[in-house]
């Protein structure tokens, strides 16, 4: 009897040591803690180069000016003792730090925003109607008539000008009512022989603009050459850079590569060779010191497969590929963060 109620007290023993253990595993954490971890294992799994814990951590120690920070338990540690504005802040100049130094960050939903309207070409600020005193939404013909009426002085400005040619062609028109996207391509004859082609952001847009631009050609006979205007082009949806060069190389083209993490990633062009492409004896790309990012890779592209002359300046030599990564874990009620980060490099 006497050893059936010892095992009976053990077994109790045991459960309420083993509850008392799974309770302490699962407690609820601090938010600035599962923050800052939070920040930590999105750099483990994202970014670029393949860095060890060690290095990781070092960031960290440095940042929260810490003795020693060996594991993620001791970072978990030190962080559940911060406040959240020393979590922010140590993100910040953790993220900060990351080679290449000042490219990725610790974002606001302000931040993120901004950015998704540089990547579309959106400028809420902007008004092309208002330049021209109409009413958004106001039709085609409203907009060639306000431009009509308006002072030979005015005529030649090139806010007023800008307006007029993106508000009085459809598609353009369409896309700007629709969303506040300005078109990133623009052409025009230099010569009866020469296409002048300005490509001004790879947007989401671009590619569908990019192509009927070139194509609208086809039917003239006399074109020989193109002049591809990269200069101030500073890259953007990344993503879309093989569909570009598919219209030059054909499909199926080794166009360039990503690399992470110690792997290269090669990407091959993904659209048939363009009609009128084949009209151009000659092409010449004009960069300067800022062309970047996709437009660079671009240019060396075409320029290693001889289909165009690269003409102009050395090029900003930007080489890496950011990407928006959102974080689960919220410390501000007045404010959503987000990781950008560096998660290749070119």
């Amino acid at each position: 009897m006497f050893k059936k109620v010892l095992l009976v007290i053990l077994l109790i023993f045991a459960l309420s040591a083993g509850a008392g253990y799974f309770f302490f595993k699962n407690a609820p954490q601090n938010f600035n803690q599962i923050f800052v971890l939070e920040i930590y294992d999105k750099i483990k799994e994202n970014y670029w180069e393949n860095l060890s814990d060690a290095q990781i951590l070092e960031l960290f120690r440095l940042s929260l000016k810490a003795d020693k920070i060996q594991t993620r338990e001791d970072l978990a540690k030190i962080a559940a003792k911060i406040s959240k504005e020393q979590a922010v802040t140590v993100s910040k100049e953790v993220l900060a730090s990351l080679a290449p130094a000042g490219r990725s960050g610790l974002f606001t939903q302000k931040q993120e925003i901004a950015l998704k309207n540089t990547v579309e070409n959106i400028n809420p600020e902007k008004d092309l109607y208002k330049d021209l005193g109409l009413a958004k939404g106001a039709s085609e013909e409203a907009v060639k008539k306000a431009y009509e009426k308006m002072p030979e002085e005015l005529k030649k400005d090139k806010t007023i000008i800008y307006a007029k040619d993106v508000l009085s062609k459809e598609d353009q028109k369409k896309r700007y009512d629709e969303k506040g996207v300005e078109p990133a391509v623009f052409t025009k004859l230099a010569t009866p022989e020469i296409l002048y082609l300005q490509f001004k952001k790879f947007t989401p847009t671009s590619l569908d603009e990019f192509q009927k631009a070139l194509e609208a050609y086809q039917g003239s006979s006399n074109l020989q050459a193109l002049i591809l205007d990269l200069r101030g082009n500073v890259g953007g949806a990344i993503d879309a850079t093989a569909y570009f060069l598919g219209f030059f190389l054909g499909k199926g083209q080794y166009g360039f590569d990503f690399y992470k993490k110690g792997e290269y990633l090669p990407f091959k062009t993904q659209t048939d060779k363009l009609a009128v492409v084949n009209k151009f004896k000659q092409m010449v790309i004009l960069v300067d010191n800022n062309t970047q990012s996709s437009a660079e890779m671009m240019a060396a592209s075409l320029k290693k497969y001889h289909t165009g002359v690269v003409v102009g300046t050395p090029t900003k030599g930007w080489g890496t590929v950011e990407r928006v990564f959102p974080l689960q874990t919220q410390i501000d009620p007045a404010e959503k963060y987000s990781v950008f980060l560096v998660h290749s490099i070119t």
